[in-house]
């Protein structure tokens, strides 16, 4: 007998829940134990399921931690890289981007995880070019896209817009995750963040704004 609709649709809910539930359980054991140390029976109990039950979903430690990567990765640039292409107020929008993209770059699960993808990119460089794949080649898409659509409406001059788009987002990060990610400094004040930010704004609008008619 064939699942009906709604028995398919809450077998793919109650499946997609285990898997953030393991992911989340990963997430714990390598932020306290990094990737080399961890292991699967570590992460099992972590997430509160069998061994068995992790292997159905995961053959390796090497592919979870590839999945806790891409979901936090995708996380990241869903929420900040929703940019509104109807809104003119350019200093807002970037703005707005370059302050939720500095502060998501230096919450201390990112910092971790950055630091484990670092570590292990040697050995896993699979995981290094999923992090930059899922992570800041995605962001700069959308915000290139975005930089396409002003340029289309006349509010930007721009001939190369995914490379504007690297250089936006460098200049807002750089010098405020530098310090914290291999310096292992604290985090700035916000005032230090929107003091870089602003330059970075103020530097991209100079740069690609079209002169006036």
């Amino acid at each position: 007998m064939q699942p009906t609709p709604a028995e398919t649709s809450l077998h793919a809910a109650l499946d997609s829940a285990k898997r953030r539930q393991i992911v989340d359980g990963a997430r714990q054991v390598f932020l306290a134990q990094g990737f080399d140390a961890a292991s699967m029976g570590e992460i099992a109990r972590a997430a509160g399921v069998s061994k068995g039950t992790l292997y159905v979903y995961f053959e390796s430690k090497e592919e979870l931690f590839a999945a806790l990567v891409k979901s936090q990765c995708a996380l990241t640039a869903e929420r900040l890289f929703e940019l509104d292409v109807d809104n003119h107020d350019l200093r807002d929008v970037l703005t707005r981007l370059g302050l939720s993209f500095v502060n998501a770059m230096i919450e201390p699960r990112h910092v971790a995880t950055i630091r484990m993808v670092i570590g292990s990119a040697d050995r896993k460089p699979e995981i290094g070019r999923l992090f930059v794949e899922a992570g800041p080649r995605a962001g700069v898409r959308r915000l290139s896209k975005w930089i396409e659509a002003k340029i289309a409406q006349g509010e930007l001059d721009c001939r190369d817009p995914e490379l504007a788009a690297w250089q936006f987002l460098t200049m807002c990060h750089t010098a405020v995750t530098m310090p914290v990610l291999v310096g292992g400094e604290a985090p700035p004040p916000q005032e230090r963040i929107a003091y870089v930010v602003d330059s970075a704004v103020e530097t991209f609008l100079r740069a690609f704004t079209p002169p006036a008619s």
